[in-house]
């Protein structure tokens, strides 16, 4: 049964609902619809899923792009009503030519929704049964088909002394009896069994029995001369006797391999620190906006005055020639080779290509069925199109002021805490050591936990970021539960009054699920403010894989009944790309977490912030 449907514009106003449909919606599937699915350009689907406690819906749309309407209907997800689709259709149809952009109320629409209804259940059941009454003669047909290959099958047996009709006398019915079937057919099909267990017994013309003999003699052929090798090969002890390590030089080797800045001795260590913290100036997260704006408007302003005469001349023979023509209405046809070539540009720059086809889609739906605007071409309103879907996709839907959010902590006496996480050698602790750095230029006291016990010299790696930016570091070694080390970290920034924590966590795989399970504690356990993930600008398809698995699985391991997911993304060896930028998109479509931060370099001002207008540009280039 139909639970709901409604008609709206896209600017949120509620035009007409059915009154008739059903009891309330438990929950609000639409304000989800339009949050999760409407508003991040995956109108392309064809569903949407929608679970509430005690209820899940399936959620199918609509549009009329001409006149701005949003057409919804909602039904249980454990019916299949079939004809949900044909029904928006009519109902789009009609519902469009007694609109008025005057009017707010339809009442009169009810009736002919009604009749609208009753035809396509009519259609619907006329559908059920044709498919009932096609079935028997299907079953028939598909029997027929059964025998003849039986047939076929029991003639070219009977070469081979395999008789379907329990004649051939012992060999029949020793198989009979050793399978305890008494069905000839299913004597048959259980033959090349007989033929493996008996052996050499069966000395009829059996293929599939042949062929396992005599993969075993080549087998066992095979091992023999693996053995005869592997004797031949045992009277060779000179050569492991004089197998040694190799030796590059003849110069003894370095007893000790640490280049870090002393710290003990005449204070020539901090003297040192001191230099090297004074001498990195400015982040790049409070200058990159002032540099970069004034340029990126000069270059827009140009891009501007060439390309408009050349759209003028362009536009004008293509509004000439649809005038001519009389198609007034955008159609799929008109937009597929326009967003077949924004396709195929969106993942040279390294869009995932499942985004990048979702992508286009969603903007075939919001286009289709529009009117095309005089002296302007498709492929520049379907370019407008994807430019304004890709803004509203990178740009952030909350806030991301990190120091804003640092004093609301500090105002209720507790540490902010930032819990870093990622793959394997994407730069988690170097960029840690940037946002710490960017951190101590506003006077935020910074405090490190190395809560990466499974690598390595990960403690050693952060404990001299501490030192050269003179901050404290809480570690408690190796093999240990990062979980506890983060919760003890936590509990002494709050005795030393430090306002922010930031946690190195050790990077583990998507599919790793012991660490992710790990993972899963240290983040239900301290509850961190932020959990921020660090991923690479190289990846392209990786990056929907990555980020959707660690989601996932943050969510399936988690003991709490609101599990804790991804809240941003810090991109890292963005300066190594050139125009790749698509990264940056993937990993925004697929969680929805805006990145917060850009590492685009070695030292420590080399962190920024995501420009999204220079990102968009660079993907349509």
């Amino acid at each position: 049964m139909l639970e709901q449907l409604l008609i709206f514009t896209r600017g949120g106003l509620i035009l007409w609902t059915c009154k008739e449909l059903g009891n309330a919606l438990k929950g609000s599937p639409i304000d989800t619809l339009i949050r999760s699915c409407l508003l991040e350009e995956r109108s392309g689907a064809a569903s949407y899923s929608y679970d509430a406690p005690g209820a899940s819906y399936t959620l199918k749309w609509t549009f009329h792009n001409e006149l701005g309407l949003v057409f919804v209907a909602v039904y249980q997800r454990i019916l299949h009503l079939l004809y949900v689709d044909e029904l928006l259709a009519m109902v789009r149809r009609e519902f469009s030519e007694i609109y008025d952009p005057k009017r707010t109320v339809y009442n009169d629409f009810n009736e002919t929704f009604r009749q609208l209804r009753r035809e396509a259940e009519a259609r619907a059941e006329e559908l059920k049964e044709s498919k009932q009454t096609d079935k028997p003669v299907n079953n028939k047909k598909k029997q027929g088909l059964v025998q003849k290959a039986g047939s076929d099958k029991g003639s070219k047996k009977s070469e081979g002394s395999l008789a379907t009709d329990g004649g051939d006398g012992d060999k029949a019915k020793g198989r009979k009896l050793e399978n305890g079937h008494s069905n000839g057919n299913h004597v048959e099909m259980e033959e090349p069994r007989a033929g493996v267990v008996n052996g050499k017994e069966n000395t009829s013309s059996n293929i599939s029995a042949f062929d396992v003999s005599k993969l075993q003699k080549r087998t066992k052929g095979v091992k023999k001369t693996d053995t005869v090798v592997n004797k031949g090969s045992k009277p060779d002890p000179k050569k492991k006797a004089t197998k040694k390590n190799r030796v590059w030089d003849d110069a003894p080797p370095e007893e000790k391999l640490d280049f870090t800045d002393p710290v003990d001795g005449n204070g020539s260590g901090n003297d040192n620190i001191e230099v090297v913290a004074a001498n990195q100036g400015e982040s790049m997260m409070d200058i990159e906006e002032i540099i970069c704006s004034d340029s990126e408007g000069e270059v827009d302003d140009n891009v501007q005055k060439d390309s408009k005469p050349e759209a003028k001349k362009k536009g004008w023979f293509s509004s000439m020639f649809q005038s001519i023509a009389g198609k007034a209405n955008l159609e799929k046809e008109d937009l597929e080779p326009a967003l077949k070539a924004l396709k195929d540009g969106l993942m040279t720059k390294n869009v995932a290509e499942e985004i990048a086809e979702k992508l286009c889609e969603s903007v075939a739906a919001s286009l289709e069925g529009k009117k095309l605007a005089s002296f302007t071409r498709v492929s520049s309103t379907v370019r407008a199109a994807m430019e304004d879907a890709l803004v509203r996709i990178l740009t952030p839907r909350r806030s991301i002021d990190i120091l804003r959010d640092v004093h609301a902590a500090k105002e209720q006496r507790k540490p902010y805490v930032v819990v870093f996480v990622g793959v394997n050698g994407v730069g988690k602790s170097t960029n840690l050591a940037k946002v710490a750095y960017w951190l101590l230029q506003h006077n935020v006291s910074v405090m490190m936990a190395a809560c990466d016990t499974f690598r390595s010299g990960a403690v050693e790696q952060l404990r001299t970021h501490a030192r050269r930016l003179q901050i404290p570091i809480f570690e408690k070694g190796y093999e240990k539960d990062p979980a506890i080390v983060a919760k003890e970290a936590i509990q002494e920034a709050t005795r030393n009054g430090s306002d922010v924590v930031l946690v190195d966590t050790a990077g583990r795989m998507q599919d790793n699920e012991p660490l992710t399970r790990a993972l899963s504690k240290l983040i239900y356990l301290n509850n961190p403010d932020l959990v921020l993930f660090v991923g690479e600008a190289l990846v392209g398809n990786d990056a929907v894989d990555q980020l959707s698995k660690f989601n996932q699985k943050l969510a399936d391991l988690s003991t709490s009944p609101t599990p804790r997911l991804i809240d941003g993304i810090l991109l890292t060896k963005f300066d190594t790309i050139d125009d790749k930028v698509g990264a940056a998109l993937s990993m925004v479509y697929i969680s929805g977490a805006p990145v917060m931060f850009v590492g685009c370099g070695q030292s420590y001002t080399d962190l920024k912030k995501l420009n999204v207008k220079s990102i968009v540009k660079t993907l349509l280039k």
